[in-house]
């Protein structure tokens, strides 16, 4: 063999060993990123925003509130036992072009894929345990057939309106029909302990719709926080006192509010309306998160 086939099957072996140090390397690190934490972590998820809605579907005229439009976020929950999709969207990624620009669909936009920002911080769908939706409200579950590979955390009266033959008000069956084979746990107590520690609770809190629910995480360092779903959707419907029209049984919705303020005065836990556009704002996104 001539020098130069020496140098040049020496030059070969050397990338191909660089190619196998940066595998390894982003290995590595996508290892440390889905590494479990030592207690309950919270990613929070921009999914997109609600805008142009009558604010008469919440009870108010457009003078009454401070801010009209509505946040969208999506949750992730990394417990030392595992994972929490709560809520996947308003746009599902599908509908998103290889140019990344925003999506607007009626009065729904997202300017980010949730499974782009999921693989940001080393998670794909198909990494989730568990999936949670609030309710069946399509701006909750545009991305849930992404997760159809999770066990799914849902409610017999929600999963049966769900794939009724007649699809519920507000949803979009197209958008989850894939749980319907998924491996499901039906929960039939008024509080579920998703990792049997009492850190990750789902509560029942039926009325908007017949079984919805909200989601309460006690970290170490932040304290005790609801996802309160569609409890409410803006703060001066906590304020007011007043009631969507579109609620599935409004007296229903009525009690579980009564009940879930009971609750959060009780335990001193911070109540997070999905929906606040002006408070999620505030609040850490991903990479970031709560623990």
């Amino acid at each position: 063999m001539n020098n130069r086939k020496m140098l040049s099957k020496a030059f070969a072996g050397l990338f191909v060993a660089l190619l196998a140090l940066v595998a390894a390397g982003s290995s590595a690190t996508k290892q440390q990123k889905t590494k479990a934490p030592k207690s309950v972590r919270l990613y929070v998820f921009d999914c997109g925003v609600i805008q142009g809605l009558d604010p008469g579907l919440f009870s108010f005229k457009k003078e009454e509130l401070a801010e009209t439009r509505l946040a969208v976020p999506c949750y992730l929950i990394v417990h030392p036992k595992g994972t929490l999709m709560w809520d996947v969207g308003v746009v599902p990624d599908t509908a998103f072009k290889d140019d990344g620009a925003a999506v607007t669909q009626s009065y729904f936009t997202a300017t980010k894929t949730l499974k782009s920002q999921l693989a940001e911080i080393g998670y794909a769908p198909s990494d989730i345990t568990y999936l949670g939706l609030s309710h069946y409200h399509a701006d909750h579950v545009a991305n849930s057939n992404e997760f159809a590979s999770s066990t799914w955390l849902v409610r017999k009266v929600e999963r049966d309106a769900m794939f009724a033959d007649k699809p519920p008000a507000l949803s979009d069956p197209k958008n989850y029909s894939e749980l319907k084979n998924s491996k499901t746990i039906v929960l039939t107590t008024d509080e579920y302990d998703v990792f049997g520690d009492g850190k990750v609770i789902i509560k029942f809190a039926p009325g908007h719709t017949p079984g919805h629910q909200v989601l309460i995480l006690d970290m170490a360092k932040t304290g005790k926080v609801m996802l309160a779903g569609d409890l409410y959707h803006y703060p001066e419907e906590r304020k007011m006192k007043r009631a969507p029209t579109i609620e599935f049984d409004k007296e229903q919705s009525l009690a579980s509010r009564a009940m879930i303020e009971a609750y959060v005065r009780k335990t001193n836990t911070q109540l997070w309306i999905e929906h606040d556009f002006a408070a999620n704002a505030k609040l850490k996104k991903s990479p970031q998160y709560y623990d």
